[in-house]
């Protein structure tokens, strides 16, 4: 099982509930910024601004002063910021839109997530039940695909499936039971054969992957929370040479969604995730681990261009980022318009680029699949 290839790897970190991409790469020098958030803009002082790595000029744009620790990655050129990032005729639902970005379908309802289709190219036969891992509960749609295991993972250091029941007929009988009682929600065939299958495969990875705490060492502290644990786990189980090929992880449900309190509670979340994804750099670099993995940070869409008060409303355009050693750093795509003629349906970012063009760079470029059958035919973003 263990795999001494260095295979590019994609770990995924998706910010759960909508994160203000505003006042995440703030636009400095705009001045209708401040006339949209007169409660929430962020003081000029406090932000911290991003100077072109390679000539040292101003951008015009800067972080949150809670993402420091994420800056001397930007310094280093090793991070891609995308502006404007979303899909046409945006959905400001939750759901609706996060199965649109998992499973690329924003016109119908996919059963396939993006990662689960690469995931049957990258291994067609299952031969690895490790492929693919995720933690935290339940799987995102983004891995869900038939005859595709994936691990979900809730804690590493306790994780197991079915612990307490021994040996693998009375597992089964027990995976028969959970999928009829899943049966009236999802169908009775394909529920049944697709728990009965991946749940078995399930369980091979938790044997597996519960030896992974125990072959890792480290110097450096993630933090206790949610993403923390969650950042740590992703670099157990890639330090433990599985062959895992998508470690995929999700924020606290919904965490990121500010209606009201937004500047406390963007301050908080952007200081947990930007120390945790720093030491999860950290970690791999120090393990000489670091070289062929890429980190993807996104959210479902953006918020409001004006704040309501104490908070952001459901929008449309955000900002997502990628990181890793073979990512060349620098803004792509355009910054949407704050123009009031130029927002759309009532004050949001109209988007300048789709998520779909950053799937295509990451299918082609980094996992070597074709990315048409995926994500559509898109202009790749050539960040990789």
């Amino acid at each position: 099982m263990v795999s001494n290839k260095k295979d590019n790897v994609l770990a995924v970190l998706s910010l759960s509930g909508v994160n203000d991409g505003l006042n995440t790469v703030i636009p400095m020098n705009n001045g209708l910024y401040r006339d949209f958030r007169p409660n929430l803009g962020i003081a000029e002082e406090q932000i911290i601004p991003l100077k072109d790595p390679k000539t040292g000029k101003d951008t015009g744009f800067g972080f949150h002063p809670s993402m420091a620790p994420m800056i001397r990655f930007w310094e280093e050129g090793k991070m891609a910021i995308f502006l404007g990032i979303g899909y046409p005729n945006p959905s400001y639902s939750h759901f609706r839109s996060m199965d649109i970005w998992h499973t690329c379908e924003p016109d119908k309802i996919g059963n396939e997530g993006w990662l689960g289709q690469a995931l049957k190219e990258l291994d067609p036969n299952a031969e690895n039940v490790l492929t693919g891992v995720n933690f935290g509960r339940g799987l995102p749609r983004a891995l869900a695909k038939e005859g595709v295991p994936v691990a979900s993972v809730g804690d590493l250091e306790t994780y197991g499936l079915l612990t307490g029941i021994q040996g693998e007929d009375q597992r089964t009988e027990a995976l028969d039971v959970f999928g009829r009682m899943y049966s009236p929600t999802i169908g009775t065939g394909y529920a049944l054969d697709y728990i009965r299958r991946t749940g078995t495969d399930a369980l091979k990875g938790a044997d597996i992957l519960a030896t992974a705490p125990g072959m890792y060492s480290s110097d450096v502290e993630y933090s206790a929370t949610a993403v923390g644990q969650y950042m740590k786990n992703i670099a157990q189980t890639h330090l433990a040479g599985f062959g895992t090929r998508v470690l995929y992880t999700t924020s606290p449900y919904n965490g990121f969604d500010t209606h009201a309190s937004q500047a406390q509670a963007h301050s908080g979340l952007w200081t947990d995730v930007s120390a945790n994804v720093e030491t999860f750099v950290d970690d791999l670099r120090g393990h000489d681990a670091m070289d062929n993995v890429t980190l993807l940070m996104f959210s479902e869409f953006g918020r409001r261009v004006g704040d309501n008060g104490s908070g952001t409303d459901h929008g449309a355009a955000s900002v997502a980022f990628a990181i890793g050693e073979h990512v060349k750093g620098g803004f792509y795509g355009d910054y949407p318009s704050l123009d009031q003629d130029k927002l759309i349906e009532g004050g949001n970012l109209e988007h300048s680029m789709d998520f779909r063009e950053v799937y295509s760079t990451i299918l082609e470029d980094w996992l070597h699949i074709d990315p048409v059958p995926i994500a559509g035919n898109f202009t790749k973003v050539n960040f990789l």
